[in-house]
């Protein structure tokens, strides 16, 4: 047995409370190492007098890597504290203890001693990481709202083009997509089965994608103003829909009253610690186009990436940390909005995210808070900052395999479960899955203008933990390549929108709110994944209900034999006759266990 691969640590995503009096503990060993391993648990206090060292308690293998296994229990103590230690059985035959001193042969002198065992010393409710139930019952929809729909020609910006007017819009062009456009078309979503909304910016800013905020209060004109946006929360509200908000705490637009501060009185500016200004003179930027301030040389301040028209926020700064937390409390407050999704969230200082989320939740219990981060995140997501994040790494695990098949089947469910066992069961429960998004190639383009492979990776990302999105135009087939021309305006006319996906979409979305409870609480079990066929096949299960899941990426028809016949649920590309089913490449079929 390999011991130095065997893992675990207490107070972390390794050992933590699920629910009140439910505590979660897992344990990584090497793959295929261990034969058997138990949890060896009890009250600290009580060690010596009821010597419950002497009781095993069998864990779970519950989901491998391509190195790793790991092994899961949940438990409890009635009071509310825990010691415990591992017994590990390796298909070698060595038996061995691992605990807070290391690993020890398997013998009652190290079970007898107190100090073997990790501690929980006392599981306190108010230190359990929480997540807003409504988010696991949400499949959101983003909206780029220049691009969403243009509902209102007066407040349109001038040189407006005509809607849809290029085939493949460039960094600079305006089409006029606003709140009305919006409003306008809610029913759509509603039609869809949309019950949360993920608006790019709103605030005033230069830009046509509003991430160099000039005003964080005060909506846009080209958008119209916050009287409206207030009527399209209320009737969102009204309809069932969740509306979150884009926050860009990360930085500010140059055109912002505090930078123009420091571009006129430089050293003198009371604004100037406002930034992470390097040196003195700091000089405008105002003569470069928009494609030349996307990347500009060495400055003498700090930016988000080299985006010389985003001067970085210095959130250490006790002013600017009131200045935000108030523009946060403000649009909750007046506003009733149900969440921040939190632009570049992993270059801001988690001391001040930790206020952001003491702010926020107080005034919202089930506030969401969803942070821009495109890796591992565990910082971030221990209860006192976000309860999620924007889940790129899992999400491309999946395109890895089904659209770019740069991955074996079995290389992806490696990578799907790596990332699951980063978080507790709670946060991956509300971490955000999405397939395309304002910043990377649409779904469409991705899968290579195949529309069943697009329809396959949608279910299968469907059938995950975690609450889907759906991009604007993703529904309708919409296509596109990376930043800009993933911003193309919607389609409105019926007669260029794809039907077939439409209806589609409409189906998903109605077979995951059916399944919410299983897929969002009920564990994995690939139990057929090969290679060379490319099939994926995975059980979700969830008390007594169970549903069976197959995706054949495979150039061959794949037949199964079924033991009765079932109820499917949803289908493509997939024919069944009485107990047998046939999967054509790029089919999948789910039904009932």
């Amino acid at each position: 047995m390999e011991t130095a691969a065997i893992y675990h640590r207490p107070d972390s995503e390794y050992a933590y409370l699920y629910e009140t009096n439910q505590f979660h503990v897992r344990l990584r060993t090497k793959k295929g190492d261990a034969k058997k391993v138990n949890l060896i648990s009890g009250d600290p206090y009580a060690h010596g007098s009821q010597k419950w060292y002497k009781e095993d308690k069998p864990m779970k293998l519950a989901v491998s890597t391509d190195i790793h296994d790991y092994w899961v229990i949940e438990t409890s103590e009635k009071t509310k504290r825990i010691a415990y230690c591992f017994h590990v059985e390796g298909t070698d035959g060595i038996e061995v203890l691992y605990g807070d001193r290391g690993v020890f042969p398997f013998t009652d002198n190290y079970l007898e001693d107190a100090n073997t065992f990790f501690r929980m010393p006392y599981l306190h409710e108010i230190d359990r990481v929480k997540t807003p139930e409504w988010v696991k019952k949400t499949v959101w929809y983003q909206i780029f709202p220049e691009r969403f729909a243009n509902g209102d020609k007066t407040n349109d910006p001038t040189g407006t083009l005509p809607w849809g007017s290029k085939k493949h819009p460039e960094r600079d062009d305006f089409y006029g997509g606003d709140l009305q456009g919006v409003l306008d078309h809610l029913d759509h979503l509603v039609d869809l089965g949309i019950n949360g909304i993920y608006f790019c910016p709103l605030f005033k800013a230069k830009s046509n994608h509003k991430y160099d905020t000039i005003d964080y209060y005060d909506i846009d004109p080209d958008f119209g103003d916050k009287e409206l946006f207030k009527k399209v929360v209320q009737e969102a509200h009204k309809r069932g829909i969740r509306v979150m908000l884009d926050a860009v705490f990360n930085h500010l637009g140059m055109d912002s009253m505090q930078w123009q501060d420091v571009l006129e009185h430089q050293e003198k500016s009371r604004y100037k610690d406002w930034f992470h200004i390097n040196q003195f003179p700091v000089k405008s930027l105002a003569g470069l186009s928009m494609v030349e301030l996307e990347n500009v040389s060495e400055l003498t301040y700090d930016t988000f990436a080299f985006t010389g028209h985003m001067p970085k926020l210095n959130t250490s700064n006790p002013e600017v940390q009131d200045f935000l937390l108030d523009v946060t409390t403000y649009w909750i407050k007046e506003f009733d909005i149900d969440a921040w999704r939190l632009d570049v969230a992993n270059e801001v200082d988690h001391h001040f995210w930790k206020k952001f989320n003491q702010a926020s939740v107080a005034l919202k219990e089930d506030f969401y808070i969803l942070g821009e981060i495109w890796h591992s995140s565990q910082s971030w997501l221990q209860g006192d900052e976000f309860h999620a994040v924007m889940n790129y790494a899992y999400t491309e695990t999946i395109q890895n395999f089904f659209m770019k098949e740069i991955i074996s089947a079995n290389k992806m469910v490696a990578g799907l479960n790596e990332q699951l066992m980063l978080y507790r069961n709670q946060t991956n429960e509300v971490m955000f899955n999405m397939l395309d998004s304002h910043d990377t190639a649409r779904l469409l383009t991705i899968s290579r203008n195949n529309k069943q492979l697009a329809k396959a990776g949608l279910a299968f990302m469907f059938t995950q933990h975690g609450s889907p999105c759906i991009y604007y135009g993703t529904e309708i087939g919409m296509d596109g390549f990376n930043d800009p021309d993933c911003r193309k305006c919607m389609i409105w006319d019926e007669e260029e929108q794809d039907s077939d996906m439409l209806a589609f979409t409409k189906k998903m979305i109605t077979f995951r709110k059916h399944n919410q409870e299983l897929l969002s609480y009920g564990e994995i079990e690939w139990f057929d994944v090969r290679d060379d066929e490319k099939v994926i096949g995975f059980k979700r299960k969830f008390g007594t209900e169970e549903l069976v899941c197959y995706f054949n990426q495979g150039e061959k028809d794949l037949e199964l034999d079924l033991e009765q016949k079932t109820e499917v649920l949803l289908a493509n590309l997939a024919e069944t006759d009485n107990k047998s089913l046939l999967i054509k490449q790029y089919g999948f079929v789910i039904y009932k266990g």
